[in-house]
């Protein structure tokens, strides 16, 4: 019977992210505009939401808890109207033409380290039904979804994933997400799809219980630097991934309106 469910669950959440994925492709020809979504409950200023949104990517807005109410239905229309896609894109362009730019060594040190939530792997459909982030996180409700082990890949992310692995970079996933009790599900759903291969899944442990994650991912970053590998490249979509010590030769911030860990 829990197998049952967790396939219809997987089944679901599949369908959704091939109706996303159809949306995006729709997008790229012909952009939706407010109305063609679902119409907002408050009215939304786009001038006053796009320099917000702006201020968060540019991390000058922090510590925020929720999205402001008169921006729900523009992150809304931001994530699913295909700007969240071409983003994502454009950034993980410029991990490519990074990439061009160097060489990887001989001797299988040279490392990247990559967040998970929200850069592995999307969290869009659990927010989807927490107003894209205009209520506050309730952790209770996100560690019992993400137990189920269906967030569905970043294809862009993933893309580039394999190809980091295909040049014989060392990668390392690195997440906030409680050992104990998401390891066996997050690796599982790692796995199925597609993020194979990579060296190590770190996540949090009880030494690191209630540190920032800034606090936590330096001291895992410095862990790494002490056993020899050289960080070339850290992706992350919070700046809690990339900010502290140790945080790499390049950085690359991904896009993410809907919440602010620190």
């Amino acid at each position: 019977m829990k197998e049952w469910r967790y396939m219809f669950t997987l089944m679901v959440a599949l369908w959704e992210l091939i109706l996303l994925m159809l949306s995006n492709l729709f997008s790229r020809t012909t952009e939706a505009k407010p109305s063609q979504l679902l119409r907002p409950s408050i009215a939304f200023d786009t001038s006053y939401c796009l320099s917000w949104r702006l201020a968060v990517e540019a991390n000058n807005a922090k510590g925020w808890r929720t999205v402001p109410p008169q921006c729900v239905f523009y992150v809304e229309s931001y994530m699913f109207g295909g700007q969240y896609s071409r983003d994502l894109d454009t950034a993980m362009e410029q991990v490519g033409l990074y990439l061009n730019g160097v060489s990887v060594g001989g001797d299988g040190m040279d490392a990247w380290v990559l967040d998970v939530d929200d850069t592995c792997l999307s969290n869009l459909f659990y927010y989807q039904g927490k107003q894209f982030g205009g209520v506050p996180f309730d952790p209770v409700a996100f560690k019992s979804w993400a137990s189920e082990g269906i967030c569905p890949a970043i294809p862009a992310v993933l893309g580039m994933y394999k190809r980091l692995i295909q040049l014989g970079y060392k990668v390392f996933l690195l997440t906030g997400r409680d050992e104990v009790s998401l390891g066996s599900v997050t690796t599982s759903n790692l796995k199925f799809q597609g993020f194979d291969g990579y060296e190590r899944l770190i996540m949090r442990t009880a030494p690191y219980k209630g540190l920032s994650a800034t606090l936590f991912k330096s001291a895992i970053r410095k862990q790494l630097v002490a056993e020899g590998y050289r960080l070339r490249g850290n992706i992350g979509d919070q700046w809690s991934d990339l900010q502290g010590d140790y945080v790499g030769d390049r950085i690359f911030k991904l896009p993410n309106p809907m919440y602010f860990v620190p």
